[in-house]
């Protein structure tokens, strides 16, 4: 697994032991930040279930001005950090151990707001539409932010009002679909 493009291209990252994290292999990361070339320069960017923190880190590495990398797993943190340390992003990257429901609340708290977020738990976590909801009941998301969810081809987000979807893309069983968040929108519409 490496940095695909920017500052850091070509560099290698760590992914944790075991089957507990899926990394986004490289050329799913590179059709998908292909895509999103127009929404990295200058991105807050919170990547929830971060694992090796890849996608947190490419963005940083195509111009995105900071990143909050989340996961509940210690392996999962350690190699977030010395990814973060190897590419000297330490000044960029903020690494906090917490499960995604408990972070957002001290997210909320801190005032932080996102333009971009990747958001690919672990496949048994069914319902990133309930994740997606959250991550905007908390006022995280920035007027326009957009939502980037991996998930398994069955498992479909279902979410609210708020979120329009503005593409999906497949890779054998891995979807990924962007939405876009409206500001103001009713979650009961």
């Amino acid at each position: 697994m490496r940095i695909i493009a920017g500052i850091a291209r070509g560099r290698t990252l760590i992914a944790p032991k075991g089957q507990d994290t899926r990394p986004t292999q490289d050329y799913v990361r590179e059709s998908l930040f292909n895509i999103l070339q127009r929404e990295v320069p200058d991105a807050q960017v919170l990547d929830l279930f971060a694992g090796s923190g890849a996608l947190a880190l490419e963005a940083l590495s195509r111009g995105a001005s900071g990143a909050t990398l989340v996961d509940c797993a210690m392996d999962a943190i350690t190699s977030i950090r010395r990814n973060v340390e190897s590419l000297h992003f330490e000044a960029e990257a903020t690494i906090l151990k917490s499960d995604w429901q408990a972070v957002l609340a001290k997210l909320s708290n801190e005032g932080k707001r996102y333009t971009l977020v990747f958001l690919d738990p672990p496949y048994r976590m069914t319902d990133t539409g309930e994740q997606c909801a959250k991550i905007a009941d908390f006022g995280l998301l920035e007027p326009g932010a957009l939502m980037v969810v991996e998930h398994r081809r069955e498992n479909i987000p279902i979410v609210d009002m708020r979120f329009t979807e503005n593409d999906s893309r497949r890779y054998g069983d891995t979807v990924i679909h962007f939405y876009r968040y409206a500001e103001g929108s009713k979650a009961d519409e």
